[in-house]
């Protein structure tokens, strides 16, 4: 049994472009715009361990970037795409007419400084790249009680003056994981890009069987996730008998108060829980049914990388608390394939406008 891909096509109306990822991670976003047709000529990530994935899965003759706060502009490439996934940190915004009133900047690098957004925002200024993608959590929208988002549309159109869409997406069709992501597009020039032509599969319609180990023979075994000649999972991945019994005490506790909180127990025919970067801890949201009366257990660092829709050559070099934080914190690779391919179009388009100078 051969596992399925759930990696996007290349577009067939990709156009060469280059594009640098920020906050790169392991570099999901990466494989997305690589997908389409683009060359990432620049690189930034912070994390060793997640810099240690990226290497060695993406071979380039140039080194990775650490903090990119501590990065000119100057030394980073031009490029024609720039895309990030930034952490969310709340803004402190205070008046305009209160700053006006001190002397005080209010544009975006007042306004942003001190959070990660803002170095976006002066690669943006800096670089006028023709278009960006920015992936966040579905909750940015609402994060400190709208000013966050409030802030990042203004500085993105009013300050840096993009033309901006931005929609939530669930990465639920894509892959067998409901898994819903803020994502933010803008371009350089007018478009006719909007999200509402994007085409999404049915909900629903991948399911985790094609993700689990078969371990019925047809894979080949991949220490230390599976083993022997039927390439089952490592018992290591089955909870303890404690592990367990604490579990379904925890959901029983909750349920008595009227609460939702608890483990998801799911097999071959549901759809996962989001896949979270505390999944190392105990697996809770993601609990695979091994039967009546037989524990269930965690999902392999290899199974994480195919929910998240990583090739299967994806090679996982890390510790496993490493490789689930580092699947947790990632994006599901065929959406942002998908919404990489439908910005073909209207990239080319500014792509073949002359520059204002």
């Amino acid at each position: 049994m051969t596992t399925k891909s759930l990696r996007a096509p290349a577009s067939a109306q990709s156009v060469p472009f280059t594009f640098i990822d920020l906050f790169a991670g392991i570099g999901g976003m990466r494989l997305a715009f690589d997908s389409v047709g683009g060359r990432c000529v620049f690189t930034s990530e912070w994390n060793v361990h997640a810099q240690k994935t990226y290497a060695d899965n993406h071979r380039d003759n140039r080194p990775l970037e650490g903090d990119i706060t501590k990065v000119h502009t100057d030394d980073i490439p031009d490029h024609d795409v720039l895309v990030a996934g930034f952490p969310c940190q709340p803004f402190s915004i205070a008046g305009v007419s209160k700053k006006n009133s001190l002397g005080r900047k209010h544009g975006f690098e007042d306004e942003t400084q001190g959070t990660l957004f803002f170095d976006v925002a002066r690669v943006i200024a800096a670089k006028r790249p023709a278009a960006f993608l920015l992936e966040n959590v579905k909750n940015l929208k609402s994060h400190d009680k709208g000013r966050t988002f409030e802030v990042i549309l203004r500085t993105l159109r009013e300050e840096l003056g993009y033309h901006v869409e931005h929609a939530v997406l669930d990465g639920n069709g894509f892959v067998p994981q409901h898994r819903e992501r803020m994502v933010i597009v803008g371009f350089r020039d007018k478009t006719s890009f909007s999200f509402s032509d994007l085409v999404l599969p049915k909900k629903g319609s991948r399911k985790l069987s094609e993700i689990l180990h078969p371990e019925d023979g047809s894979e080949t075994a991949e220490a230390p996730f599976t083993e022997g000649p039927f390439a089952t999972v490592n018992p290591k991945y089955i909870l303890t008998d404690g592990l367990w019994r604490y579990l379904q005490g925890y959901a029983e506790k909750h349920r008595a108060k009227g609460n939702g909180f608890g483990f998801g127990l799911v097999d071959g025919d549901g759809v996962a829980r989001t896949l979270s970067a505390r999944y190392y801890k105990d697996g809770s949201e993601i609990l695979i049914s091994r039967g009546e009366g037989l524990n269930p257990r965690r999902l392999t660092p290899r199974e994480c990388a195919r929910l998240m829709g990583y090739p299967e050559s994806f090679r996982i070099t890390v510790s496993d608390t490493q490789a689930y934080k580092q699947f947790g914190n990632s994006v599901a690779v065929p959406m942002f394939s998908a919404v990489a391919k439908h910005m073909m179009p209207h990239l080319a388009q500014v792509l073949a406008t002359p520059r204002a100078a």
